[in-house]
C-alpha cells in the first residue's frame, strides 16, 4: 500500500499494489498496521457496498455526528465514479475545502475519508459498485447530509446528476452542517451525547 497525501488534512489516496502472476492477481485492500501509520487506528465496524444502475447517479453528501463520526475507506469495485469530500472541521487548515478523486475498478486506488468530512460520489459509468470500510456502525439518529450543490461544492461535479434521492435533495447547507457538527463535538466532549 502506498499512501499519497492530498491537499486536505488527513485525506489520503491509497494506491494498492497487486501481485500479478499467470493466475491473475492478489491485492491487500486493508491493513490496520499500515493505516495506523497515517493516524487511523480504528478498526472496521462495517463493510458497506452500494450499487448504482445508471451513470450520473449522485449519492451524498453524507456524514455522521459525534460520537458516531466515522472514518471511511472507499473503493470502486465495478465501473467508475468521482468521489468527493469536504472538510467540516473548523479547526482544520483545510476547513471548507473539497477534494475529488476518480476511482474505478481498474485504478487500484482507495480514498481515506476521515471523521469530520462529508462524503459523496457520482457514478461515471452504468452498473457502478462501491465498497467502503467504515470505523463506526451506522447510527440513523446521528446521520446528516450536506447539499450536493452547495456553493462550495458546485464545481466538484462533472455534470448535473441525473438521479439523486429525495433524501439527498433535502440535505442542509454547508453552514448548517458545520453548525450541527460543531455542536455535536461540544456535546461529545462534555459527555452529553446519547447513543
Amino acid at each position: 500500500m502506498e499512501f499519497i497525501a492530498t491537499p486536505l488534512k488527513d485525506v489520503y489516496l491509497i494506491c494498492l499494489k497487486p501481485r500479478i502472476d499467470e493466475r491473475g492477481y492478489f491485492i491487500r485492500s486493508y491493513c490496520k498496521k499500515e493505516l495506523a501509520k497515517i493516524g487511523i487506528p480504528e478498526t472496521i465496524s462495517q463493510i458497506n457496498r452500494s450499487f448504482s444502475v445508471s451513470e450520473h447517479t449522485l449519492r451524498g453528501m453524507h456524514f455522521q455526528l459525534p460520537p458516531h463520526s466515522e472514518v471511511k475507506i472507499v473503493s470502486c469495485i465495478r465501473g467508475s465514479l468521482l468521489d468527493v469530500v469536504i472538510d467540516l472541521r473548523e479547526d482544520s487548515y483545510s476547513f471548507g475545502k473539497c477534494y475529488s478523486a476518480e476511482l474505478s475498478e481498474n485504478s487500484n486506488k482507495m480514498l481515506v475519508v476521515p471523521k469530520g468530512f462529508a462524503h459523496g460520489f457520482m457514478t461515471l459509468a452504468p452498473n457502478t459498485e462501491m465498497e467502503y470500510f467504515v470505523s463506526s456502525e451506522y447510527s440513523p439518529a446521528f446521520e446528516r447530509g450536506l447539499m450536493w450543490n452547495d456553493h462550495r461544492l458546485v464545481n466538484s461535479w462533472p455534470t448535473t446528476p441525473e438521479i439523486i434521492s429525495t433524501k439527498d435533495q433535502n440535505n442542509s447547507s454547508f453552514d448548517h452542517a458545520v453548525a450541527e457538527y460543531r455542536e455535536a463535538m461540544k456535546q461529545d466532549l462534555l459527555g452529553f451525547s446519547k447513543s
